[in-house]
């Protein structure tokens, strides 16, 4: 779920219109801090996380490290609810590279307390525009919470910026999504299977009918899932995947 920021809860004072500095750390480990008029155009979807994936006992939080078809590597989360979202970014067909913990977003309160905050995600997308993305659950949002999210928001208009705050996604979505991205690797793009798929489903068919007719579908149906992970085939992922779901072409690639 996407929450749209308006008036914080509980009346909290929002952020300020001016007065906001990003703090990064660039590909070659250099850490830079400057005024976030000047930082727009940096490519914060290549800079290293800012703050490190710890591990404890006893921690409440499950972090770990999602290897990412699109940025061909791994891009750390914090919680499962984290893990979910950037598994859906790697699977939007638009965005064409994703970072974690891109940096540190610095201002001062209106009583002039100083502030920070780091959002969870920062995204591209192939048409330039970039995506900031924080993660919390809806019951577990608290007034200084909402503040920093009004803060981010707020710092995302300055630049152009979208910002997403969310939460639990679609439980079926998340089902699929995660069922297809077990074959997302590219070991799983095997021809001529592929080729053969792409002749099958360039009219709409069943799942299995499908496959059945390009080979044995225990070595065709992990090139299908993979072909439909990479939208070159499209399935509808609203609903419960099943032997019947109707599959089409997609984007060719």
């Amino acid at each position: 779920m996407v929450h749209a920021l308006g008036v914080l809860p509980g009346g909290t004072a929002g952020p300020p219109v001016e007065g906001f500095e990003v703090a990064y750390i660039e590909p070659d480990g250099s850490e830079l801090r400057r005024p976030l008029a000047d930082v727009w155009a940096v490519r914060f979807e290549g800079v290293a996380p800012v703050r490190e994936f710890t591990s404890y006992k006893g921690q409440r939080h499950l972090p770990g490290l999602w290897w990412s078809s699109t940025a061909d590597g791994h891009i750390g989360y914090e919680s499962w609810l984290e893990r979910d979202h950037v598994m859906l970014l790697d699977f939007d067909p638009s965005v064409v590279a994703v970072s974690s913990q891109p940096f540190w977003l610095f201002w001062r309160s209106d009583t002039g307390k100083g502030i920070s905050h780091a959002p969870d995600y920062f995204a591209r997308r192939d048409d330039g525009t970039a995506i900031v993305v924080d993660c919390r659950p809806a019951e577990r949002r608290k007034p200084r919470d909402w503040a920093k999210f009004e803060a981010t928001q707020a710092a995302c208009d300055q630049v152009g910026w979208e910002f997403r705050l969310v939460g639990a996604p679609d439980a079926i979505v998340v089902r699929n999504v995660r069922w297809l991205a077990g074959y997302r690797t590219p070991r799983h793009r095997v021809e001529p299977v592929v080729s053969g798929l792409r002749e099958v489903f360039a009219e709409p068919l069943s799942l299995v009918d499908g496959a059945t007719m390009v080979g044995d579908p225990v070595a065709v149906l992990p090139v299908l899932f993979h072909l439909l992970w990479s939208h070159e085939l499209v399935v509808d992922v609203s609903v419960p995947l099943h032997a019947a779901s109707l599959v089409s072409s997609g984007a060719v690639r």
